[in-house]
C-alpha cells in the first residue's frame, strides 16, 4: 500500500483562525472604521458659518492695511537709508 494515498488531507479549521484572512480583510475593515469615525466627527463638530458680509469685511481689512503701509513709508525710507553703507549713500 502506498503511504501517500492513505494520508488524510490537512484539516483547514475555522476561517477566523487563518492569519492571511485577517491580513486581507483587515485593511478594508480599518478603512471602513476610519470612515465612520470621520463621519461621526463631521456630524458632531460642524464647520462654523461665515459672516454674511465677509466680502465687505475683507475689503475693509485690505483698505486698512494699505493705509498703514502709506503711514510707514517715511520710517521705511529712513531705516533703509540708515542701513546703507556710507560710501553707497547718495550725495
Amino acid at each position: 500500500m502506498d503511504p501517500q494515498k492513505t494520508e488524510k488531507p490537512p484539516q483547514s479549521g475555522p476561517w477566523w483562525k487563518h492569519g492571511y484572512m485577517w491580513m486581507v480583510v483587515g485593511g478594508p475593515l480599518i478603512v471602513v472604521v476610519a470612515g465612520f469615525t470621520t463621519l461621526w466627527l463631521a456630524v458632531r463638530t460642524p464647520d462654523p458659518v461665515i459672516a454674511e458680509d465677509y466680502y465687505r469685511r475683507g475689503i475693509e481689512i485690505n483698505e486698512r492695511l494699505q493705509e498703514s503701509e502709506k503711514s510707514l513709508v517715511p520710517a521705511l525710507k529712513g531705516r533703509n537709508h540708515a542701513a546703507t553703507p556710507a560710501q553707497d549713500q547718495p550725495r
